[in-house]
């Protein structure tokens, strides 16, 4: 289950990396790297199709996977993909050793929800499903400055 003490757990990390960032302004994944970003926040774009991605007029490198951020064990993920593509990233997340995931609404169902709260999985802290102040579920752009303000960062 998801609390204030899980979303703080997350925000403690000094690195962040969105799974599914955009240039496609309307896409999740581009609203929520842009929230890091409007935020100072040190994130990473990960999307295995491009390069770049254009956010806020700013170009930034994308990187293909988990596997190639410098700091993964100090490195706390925003997943917005489809939860079939959640599930694998999950699977890599775990391998190394990522402490924190925040799964978007829309990003998982009851199996990929399972499997990040399962011991098997070890994450510190897993941000999803019922809860928050929005109607959809913990949202990292409803729910995230408070967060941050939990976690000392704004």
């Amino acid at each position: 289950m998801t609390t204030e003490a899980t979303v703080r757990t997350f925000f403690s990390s000094p690195n962040f990396a969105v799974v599914g960032a955009s240039s496609n302004p309307a896409k999740y994944g581009h609203k929520v790297f842009a929230w890091y970003t409007a935020h100072s926040l040190p994130a990473t774009p990960i999307n295995p199709t491009t390069p770049e991605i254009s956010v806020s007029g700013a170009a930034h490198k994308t990187v293909p996977s988990l596997s190639a951020l410098p700091h993964p064990k100090q490195t706390s993920v925003s997943i917005i993909t489809p939860p079939k593509a959640t599930l694998s990233v999950l699977r890599e997340a775990k391998e190394l050793g990522i402490p924190a995931v925040w799964m978007q609404p829309g990003s998982f169902d009851d199996e990929v929800l399972a499997f990040a709260r399962s011991a098997e999985a070890g994450f510190k802290g897993v941000v999803a499903g019922d809860g928050g102040r929005g109607s959809e579920g913990w949202c990292i752009l409803v729910d995230g400055e408070r967060g941050l303000k939990a976690a000392g960062k704004l």
